[in-house]
Formats: C-alpha cells, structure tokens, sequence
C-alpha cells in the first residue's frame, strides 16, 4: 500500500469520524422525536377556515408521527395573541403553529413582539386557494375591465364589502383600488358570512370573497363572480378569469395556509416534520375537504415557505403605507 493510499484512508476515516460525532452529538429528543403529544396553535375561534384545515391537518400528522397532534385554539387581537404564544414556544418540535396570509400582514398593521421571518422556522405549506370578487347580481358590469370603467364614470357611487379591517378581504382590494387608479367606499364586517350576505343583499357592490363563501350564492345566482384574484386560473373553477387577464395586469393575490415553528427548531425536526406535512396534505380526507372549499393542495418545502412569507411582508407592508391603512384595535 502506497503513501498516496494509505492517506485516502486516513481521510475517509476521518470524515466517517467526524459524521458519527456529529450524529452522536445530536439530542436525543431529535433522534426519537416524537415521543409525546404535538399542540398545533390556531390563532382563531373554532369554526371558521384556518379551524378546519388545522384540524384535519392534525388528525393526519398524528397517524403519520406516531403521536397525537392536539388543536389548541388562541383567538384573539385578530390572531397576534395565537401567532406570538407559537412563535415564542420551545424550539423542541412539540409546539407548531398553524398561520394564513394575515401573518404576513400583521407585522404592517400592528406593533409585533418578533420579527416575522428570523424568530420562525418554516416547516411546509398546507394549500393556497383564490379570493372570488364578486359583486352583487343587478350592477351593471361584467369582467374586471367594465368595474374599473364604471367606477371612473361613477366616482363615489361604489362600495366595497370586507371581512374586517387589515383582512386579506381589505388588503386586496386595496391593492386592486391601487393599480386601477379608482376609489370605493370601504364598509367593513365582522367575517366573511355578513360580508358576503350584504354583497347578496345589494347593499354593498363588490366583495374579494373566499371561494367557500361565494360559490353557494354564485350557483344559486345570487351573485355574480368575474374574477379570481390568483395570476393563474383556479384549478377547481378554471371558467372564471383572473383578474390580470381581464382588465387589470400585474395584479395577484393568493390566500394561503402554511405551517411554522420556533426559531432554532432543530434541523432534524423540521425534515420529518415537513415530510410528515406533504404526506398529510396529500391524504384523501385532506383532499375531500379542500374540495368542498375551493383549496388547493400545495406542499412545498420550507424554503419556498420562507420566501412566500417574505414577499407577502413586503407587499402588505407597501400596500399599508399607499392606502395609509389603520386598524382600530387595541395595539
């Protein structure tokens, strides 16, 4: 055996050392994790569409981990109170927090204890799904490009339905009235079910609703839906145009839920929580349910997870300060 040889093994053998010190050195907790209850925080009440998608999401993970994931609701100050008790938890895998684009808004909007993207791991997204705008059956448009022109001839006269102030409902339609050059009276409620009641009832003129709100009353034609706020058409009503295709380019908003953690939450724990998300995500119950509300399954890996978060940051953050934007709840 030659120098040249004997030296290849040397390394060889030093860098299989090195990995089973690194292996040994890892917490036990990340070889075995996990070996207790997970709590998934929803920062809602129970009932409403993150409830729904974090409890069955739950009930998934727990066949595929081995342990059970237990639904823990912490409603309030539209959500932060919730986001903060997740994002400060222990860095060990067993406390997960379930978020949707008001995440990415809130920082915008409110003062916040974190910052929204270096204090979280990213774990996976869950599904994305369109807004529908609608507006009520007798106005006399029918595709984006004849709102905006009815608006321009019409200054004053329209208004706009919300589901509360600093939703996603509100921000997007801020962000169309911005790129349209056109202004409506901005009526907010307290959630989608008034909202879209009002839309039905003719008392306001156009709401960007969710898809499970709005396709009950567009089937009944109690409404009319032209336009999905996505940059590519729905795959569950690809019929109806999106709003950059039909009257108003560059525009684009996807409502989206995903799952984090704690900063610093072990790499290992991440992997297996992620793998463990995709397979949930991708289960027949999961599936039936997000076609009964229009959702998409989307899952992704963590890093496409931190970008989407990021982007979103950015773009309320702008959309916030154009429309100067204030929210009247306790800070």
């Amino acid at each position: 055996m030659n120098n040249n040889t004997k030296l290849g093994y040397l390394r060889a053998y030093f860098k299989l050392g090195l990995l089973m010190i690194g292996i040994y050195c890892l917490p036990s907790f990340a070889l075995d994790y996990p070996t207790k209850p997970i709590k998934m925080i929803v920062p809602f009440a129970p009932g409403g569409g993150n409830d729904a998608i974090g409890r069955v999401i739950a009930k998934n993970l727990t066949e595929h981990l081995g342990q059970p994931v237990i639904v823990e609701n912490k409603a309030g100050a539209g959500g932060r109170l919730g986001v903060e008790s997740g994002v400060k938890a222990d860095a060990d895998g067993y406390t997960v927090l379930l978020i949707s684009n008001s995440y990415a808004a809130n920082p915008s909007l409110f003062k916040i204890n974190f910052d929204p993207i270096k204090d979280i791991t990213p774990i996976g997204l869950i599904a994305k799904t369109p807004l529908l705008l609608a507006v009520r059956k007798d106005l006399p448009v029918n595709n984006v490009s004849e709102l905006i022109q009815y608006s321009k001839a019409n200054p004053g006269k329209l208004s706009y339905a919300s589901s509360g102030q600093g939703g996603i409902s509100h921000l997007s339609t801020e962000l169309f009235l911005k790129l349209a050059g056109i202004e409506m009276t901005h009526i907010p409620y307290k959630g989608t079910a008034p909202a879209i009641t009002d839309i039905v009832g003719g008392v306001t003129d156009i709401f960007f609703s969710t898809s499970g709100a709005a396709l009950p009353y567009l089937q009944a034609k109690k409404i009319k839906v032209i336009a999905v706020s996505t940059s590519s058409r729905s795959a569950t009503e690809p019929q109806i145009p999106t709003v950059a295709e039909s009257g108003l380019p560059g525009y684009g908003v996807t409502v989206w839920y995903a799952l984090i953690g704690p900063k610093n939450l072990p790499v290992e724990i991440e992997k297996k929580l992620n793998a463990a998300l995709k397979v949930a995500v991708l289960d027949k119950k999961t599936l039936e349910l997000f076609k009964a509300t229009g959702d998409v399954a989307s899952p992704s890996s963590s890093e496409e997870l931190k970008t989407i978060i990021s982007d979103e940051v950015n773009l309320w953050r702008k959309v916030v300060s154009d429309a100067k934007i204030k929210v009247d709840l306790p800070q």
